[in-house]
């Protein structure tokens, strides 16, 4: 549950169209109002992030959902440039991946990963850790403006 009058842009960088369907139902129906914007590879999401091309105007997210997985620039680089960019690194991120690899959970926190999640394979355990992400990340937590 989304504290009241908290409404956030969400940046989700999802290449598989039925996860990213899944997050933002599981969203949904957790009553989450917040804005969901879905980015497709890596560097879709630099360029959302950038405000590059067609995503000229393109709102700051306050929170960003990251798969590692990506054609072209995966979620790792994408993390590293966030997290050097000065614009950037201020935007909590939460990797959300198939992987529950140790390299993977570890290369990610040396890049100041905010949170590693490995995503469940049932459907009802998926939604249940989208509804922790808005619970926590969104209902508790105090982020950036």
């Amino acid at each position: 549950m989304s504290t009241e009058g908290t409404i956030i842009d969400i940046l989700l960088v999802e290449d598989n169209p039925g996860d990213a369907k899944l997050v933002k139902k599981s969203f949904e129906l957790g009553g989450v109002a917040n804005r969901i914007y879905h980015v497709s590879d890596g560097q879709e999401a630099l360029d959302f992030l950038r405000h590059k091309g067609i995503y000229a105007d393109a709102p700051r997210p306050g929170l960003i959902l990251l798969d590692l997985n990506l054609p072209g620039i995966d979620g790792r680089e994408v993390l590293a440039e966030i997290k050097v960019d000065p614009d950037l690194l201020t935007i909590p991120v939460i990797v959300m991946t198939t992987s529950a690899a140790e390299e993977d959970i570890l290369a990610s926190y040396k890049l100041h990963v905010n949170c590693f999640i490995t995503k469940p394979v049932k459907v009802e355990d998926f939604v249940r850790v989208v509804k922790s992400i808005d619970e926590f990340w969104i209902g508790v937590v105090t982020l950036p403006k």
